[in-house]
């Protein structure tokens, strides 16, 4: 069996405790894109309906009606998605399991090429292969050859919980703002809320990632902001064309 990703099963964590960004991936992932989905999607359909000249209880109905559907959906599609990644590295390590016990001594040259590719020399290869093979073979196989490890394994529930809940905290910030503010200014309001909170959510999903911050910041910002001034100029048009 070929190998998906020859570094991918390198540990996240050093033995002395040192902790990568790496191990974040799982969770990190899901709340990023639910809190600026959250934040993105609510903003634009509040503005879109305030743009179509609705009223302030339409505008409300819409960001709570958009929260709860869209949390729902996000854990849903999360939680199907991640399964089946999951359910995909289940059945290759069975796989790989059938193939250790069919022909143990082919798995170990597989494995020895692995780290001899990786830069060992072939003597010291084997013999890595040969320690690793008594300690757990399926682990070593597993980790080096289909890159799965503890910090990259799927957890459908995690990536549900993660979406759906970092989804109804980025959808809040819109939702107050049209409670608070009156339907002639809201439209701006909620638009400068969202960037604003666009701009936070970049900066943090960067930094929690250990990723540069000004390129995450300006890539939501400008993305959120064609996003919702393509609602809002639709919301308009439908607007001027039906009255």
């Amino acid at each position: 069996m070929k190998s998906r990703d020859g570094g991918a099963g390198d540990s996240a964590a050093k033995a002395d405790g040192e902790t990568h960004f790496v191990t974040r991936i799982g969770w990190l992932r899901a709340a990023v894109l639910g809190a600026n989905d959250g934040l993105l999607s609510t903003s634009s359909l509040m503005v879109g309906v305030a743009a179509a000249a609705a009223g302030s209880s339409q505008i409300i109905l819409t960001g709570v009606a958009g929260i709860v559907a869209g949390a729902m959906s996000m854990a849903a599609g999360e939680y199907v998605s991640v399964s089946s990644q999951a359910d995909s590295e289940k059945a290759d390590i069975e796989r790989e399991r059938h193939e250790l016990l069919a022909d143990p001594e082919h798995e170990r040259r597989e494995l020895a090429a692995i780290y001899i590719k990786r830069g060992l020399p072939k003597p010291l290869a084997i013999e890595v292969v040969a320690a690793l093979t008594v300690h757990d073979a399926l682990e070593a196989h597993t980790r080096d050859e289909l890159g799965i490890t503890d910090t990259s394994t799927a957890n459908p529930l995690q990536a549900a919980i993660a979406s759906a809940g970092s989804f109804l905290a980025g959808g809040l910030p819109p939702l107050v703002t049209a409670l608070l503010m009156p339907v002639a200014g809201v439209v701006w309001m909620i638009a400068v809320v969202a960037v604003v909170m666009l701009a936070v959510l970049g900066a943090a999903g960067a930094r929690a990632g250990g990723a540069p911050v000004l390129p995450g910041v300006l890539r939501v910002v400008l993305l959120g902001s064609i996003a919702m001034a393509v609602t809002a100029g639709v919301g308009h048009v439908f607007h001027t064309a039906v009255g």
